[in-house]
Parts: C-alpha cells; sequence; structure tokens
C-alpha cells in the first residue's frame, strides 16, 4: 500500500508580508527611521492589524523602486572644433 503525497499548503494568493522590524533590517535602518518615514508620510504603505503595522512585499518593492536615483547622463562629448 503506498502512502498519499503531503498536501501542499493552499495558495491564497496574498503577498509575503514584513513586520516593522524584518523592514528595517531588510532596509538596513533603525525601526525609528521606518517610523519617522511613516509620519512624514514618506515610507511604504502599510496595512494595520490593530496596534501591529505589516508591509507587503510587493509595495516595498514599489517603494524601493521608486526610491532609485535617475539614470545619470552620459557624459558630454567634446566637440570637434578645429
Amino acid at each position: 500500500m503506498t502512502t498519499p503525497a503531503p498536501v501542499p499548503p493552499p495558495q491564497t494568493g496574498l503577498p509575503p508580508l514584513l513586520d516593522i522590524r524584518e523592514l528595517s533590517a531588510y532596509l538596513g535602518v533603525p525601526v525609528s527611521t521606518v517610523y519617522d518615514w511613516r509620519a512624514r508620510g514618506l515610507g511604504p504603505r502599510a496595512y494595520r492589524f490593530g496596534k501591529h503595522l505589516k508591509f507587503a512585499v510587493d509595495d516595498v518593492t514599489a517603494w524601493i523602486e521608486a526610491q532609485r536615483d535617475p539614470t545619470p547622463s552620459s557624459p558630454r562629448q567634446p566637440s570637434d572644433r578645429r
């Protein structure tokens, strides 16, 4: 008799969530900086569950991309003056 294969966990379709400590560790900034960004409206979007903040990985990724410096312009080529 064979044993049934393990059933994989159901897919919820929800993005993974980070708590504020995980987010601060991922970004390499203090937790207080993340709170400061939120107070100033600068940080990534969050979900609030009671007193707990959770950040969707998708929202964090989009916020990180928005922080990227613009592409530097190509260096100027010397003009051919004769």
